[in-house]
């Protein structure tokens, strides 16, 4: 039987479980047990990709296989799905460990989309395929309808490789330097190495993509500041 509490938040999704124990299962974060919701996140991320990309095919019928990839990535990626849970308020449902809810991780983006997929992914197992596709639907309905495919910017690795390769050169290289902090504070560090570069650029960030994405970044402005000898 679901809590008062639950019960908001299950209204907020607009969605009744037959089985309320695979809501409860979707907010609770590995730091409390080892029944936590990592499995349903799995889930939840290949349903939401699968969604996304399907509805994307649909809207956008003339759109090029590219265009439509950076636009998935931007829908499906961390930062979006912590807009939309923070949207839910799922922070104030999550179960979390001491050490978690005392460096805040009721706010912490990573924990927040994670949670956001095990919700998908628990209401796929409880009601099927339609009621988990209206939900997303739901759910993104707002950033869909503002969605383009000219709308969304080249990340910047794509754009040193397209970069590179225009000039006829190597793809760059990158290479991951260290890993610095506790589990859920770590900073990757990373280097590009790319042909025209005097040497190689380094990056960092709370993931290994958003590190190799700073680098390339550097990388590119250099490379265009002083471009190599095109071959």
């Amino acid at each position: 039987m679901s809590t008062p509490a639950l019960d908001r938040l299950l209204r907020r999704l607009d969605y009744q479980f037959n089985d309320v124990t695979l809501a409860e299962l979707a907010l609770t974060h590995r730091s409390v047990s080892s029944k936590n919701n990592e499995r349903l996140e799995f889930l939840g991320d290949a349903i939401l990709g699968f969604v996304i990309a399907d509805e994307l095919y649909r809207r956008f019928p003339d759109a090029q296989e590219g265009a439509l990839s950076r636009l998935r990535s931007s829908l499906v990626k961390g930062v979006t799905l912590a807009e939309v849970a923070r949207e839910l308020e799922m922070g104030d449902y999550l179960v979390l460990g001491s050490g978690e809810l005392k460096s805040g991780g009721f706010r912490r983006d990573s924990i927040l989309a994670c949670a956001l997929e095990a919700m998908i992914g628990a209401v796929y197992l409880d009601g099927g395929e339609a009621p988990c596709r209206a939900l997303l639907l739901r759910l993104f309905d707002s950033r869909l309808r503002a969605s383009s495919p000219d709308s969304v910017e080249k990340d910047p690795k794509t754009q040193l490789q397209e970069y590179l390769q225009g000039m006829g050169l190597p793809l760059p290289e990158y290479r991951l330097l260290k890993v610095e902090g506790e589990h859920h504070e770590q900073v990757f560090q990373v280097e590009c190495c790319a042909q025209g570069l005097e040497v190689a650029v380094q990056g960092q960030g709370g993931g290994r993509r958003k590190a190799e994405q700073q680098a390339a970044k550097r990388a590119l402005k250099l490379l265009m500041a002083a471009p190599p000898v095109k071959k």
